[in-house]
């Protein structure tokens, strides 16, 4: 009987594990505005980070360089480079398995302006309350 018991204990535990290791993330958007500013990015550059938010939704918000970033205590950005030009989407990682894209980008400056910065926190707090 305690073999039994065992076994049961053992596949019980190896089915959590197997569920959250399928659990995917959620990846949602500030506003509609933020997803049409993506679309209109050059073709190259969308196709690229299609693939990264792929990434992100299958592992999570947390790739590294040179997919993703950390820029602030919890915001990041995507980053997708191309022949047309550098693109960047800021989010941050909400609750249990979402994460927020709060604001996106063509870079033009080596740094991330300081507006988009403000901009992303405002939108952070918002998102995170």
């Amino acid at each position: 009987m305690l073999l039994g018991q065992a076994i049961f204990l053992i596949f019980a535990n190896f089915s959590q594990i197997c569920y959250y290791l399928k659990m995917k993330w959620k990846l949602t958007y500030y506003s509609e505005q933020v997803t049409n500013d993506i679309r209109k990015w050059p073709q190259k550059l969308l196709a690229k980070y299609l693939r990264i938010v792929d990434l992100i939704e299958e592992q999570g918000p947390n790739l590294g360089e040179p997919f993703t970033k950390k820029l602030d205590k919890d915001l990041y950005e995507i980053r997708v480079k191309a022949q047309e030009g550098i693109g960047r989407a800021l989010y941050c990682h909400v609750i249990d398995q979402e994460i927020v894209i709060l604001t996106a980008f063509i870079k033009k400056t080596q740094k991330t302006p300081l507006r988009i910065m403000k901009l992303a926190k405002t939108r952070m707090k918002e998102v995170t309350l």
